[in-house]
């Protein structure tokens, strides 16, 4: 990663910082990396998660028992844990791109970090589980962390080029799953071919990869793997949403495969036609919930397409009807986390905008501004829960059951880019990977 660019990066970070923490009353910020945690009844750790703010004052997203300290106008301290242990790795004192821009103190002992601490006029930012009676500050205000939830809805260069280099390696690992599902692979082992395209393991996945033939196209999230392979003649679809990681920023990439010309191979290209269109949409200005009903329209319109539904596209919105068929929302900020933080808050002071009534699961109430980074995921499915209740519904006389079982085993398709919006243009980062 260029030097510069970080350094840069950094240089926002700090004016936000200072101004945040003035506006609140602070001078110092202890955030906290995490530390690793025991399973029950074992002496085996969970995979270590960064906490993500720490993550957003430096890049380094694998080493527990670590600090920033960050005080207003002074170069931010990071105390980097290095155990002296043989019987883990211990990480190598950090030289790289963005070492020069802190103040780096080595912890051989995690108690070690406490000499370097502070409560007064301090915010302390993370889980204090273990750390009882340490100088930390006030524990993860509100004000606090709602001025830095909103602050990182928008992207620095640094970032927007963080997101870009993990849409690359998450484009080339989605080649690799293609192909070995087109080899007639099972889930597992597409799963395996995906991580070693991008060379990431699960534990550094940003998400658990969704990997989904057949009727588990048709879970949302669905994680489970078969480890079996199924005969060439009951190959019929494939749906894999999964990211990769770039210095602690997400790409979260969803594309949808027929394994034979026909019916769905239509409804595929379709679909990734529609969502196209709905990338066009994010501009500056729009009330991203906006856009999500045009998503439903479209949805609609591709039902009456395929002859699932006997209305039109505006009377199953308007009905409720679509929600069957497309029961997530469109999209959300994409940045450190996958969901990232921010999307109902109402202002840089807090309160939240909750999501349209009719659209619970929708993660962004905002409105779209310059440099933000949003997925933009439409789907259509048919999921067995779902099409029960509309069964037993008002709305079943609608519905052309016989079209629906025929398309059931296909379990569904969702196509899923993530889109930077710039003052004046918008940024496929996704389809821009897949051209390279």
């Amino acid at each position: 990663m260029d030097k510069k660019l970080y350094s840069e990066h950094l240089a926002t970070l700090r004016n936000r910082y200072d101004e945040i923490l003035e506006q609140c009353g602070y001078e110092t910020l202890n955030v906290f990396s995490g530390k690793s945690k025991v399973q029950f009844l074992d002496d085996n750790y969970y995979p270590f998660r960064v906490n993500p703010q720490f993550k957003a004052l430096v890049p380094v997203t694998d080493n527990p028992h670590s600090w920033v300290i960050y005080t207003r106008g002074k170069k931010p301290k990071l105390l980097f844990y290095r155990p002296v242990d043989f019987w883990h790795y211990v990480p190598p004192a950090p030289q790289t791109f963005w070492s020069d821009e802190y103040e780096i103190e080595l912890l051989s002992k995690p108690a070690d970090a406490q000499q370097f601490l502070t409560a007064e006029r301090a915010a302390f930012i993370g889980e204090p589980e273990g750390l009882q009676g340490w100088p930390l500050g006030d524990h993860n205000p509100e004000p606090l962390l709602a001025r830095l939830h909103w602050a990182r809805a928008y992207k620095t260069p640094y970032e927007m080029a963080c997101l870009r280099q993990a849409n690359q390696l998450a484009v080339r690992a989605h080649r690799a799953a293609e192909a070995a599902f087109r080899e007639g692979a099972s889930e597992f082992e597409i799963n395996l071919a995906y991580l070693k395209a991008a060379g990431q393991g699960e534990s550094q996945m940003p998400y658990g990869n969704i990997v989904g033939l057949n009727e588990h196209a048709a879970i949302l999230h669905y994680t489970h793997l078969n480890t079996a392979r199924l005969p060439e003649t009951e190959l019929r679809s494939f749906l894999i949403d999964a990211g990769a990681d770039c210095h602690g920023y997400c790409a979260d990439i969803t594309r949808t495969y027929a394994y034979r010309d026909g019916e769905f191979a239509e409804l595929v290209a379709a679909m990734d036609e529609k969502e196209q269109e709905l990338v066009a949409g994010l501009k500056p200005g729009v009330a991203y919930p906006d856009l999500h009903r045009e998503c439903h329209h479209k949805v609609g319109q591709l039902l009456q397409q395929l002859g699932v539904i006997k209305t039109s596209a505006e009377s199953a919105v308007a009905s409720g009807l679509t929600r069957t068929f497309m029961p997530h929302g469109l999209g959300h900020f994409l940045g450190l986390q996958v969901h990232d933080v921010g999307g109902h808050q109402s202002a840089a002071e807090g309160g939240i905008t909750p999501p349209p009534q009719e659209y619970p699961f929708l993660r962004t109430s905002r409105t779209i501004e310059a440099n933000q980074v949003f997925t933009i995921e439409p789907g259509l499915y048919f999921i067995d829960s779902l099409l029960s209740e509309l069964k037993d519904s008002a709305l079943a006389s609608e519905v052309h059951w016989d079209k629906v079982e025929a398309l059931r085993p296909y379990g569904g398709v969702r196509i899923e880019d993530n889109v930077i919006v710039h003052s004046d243009r918008i940024e496929n980062i996704t389809r821009d990977a897949y051209e390279q």
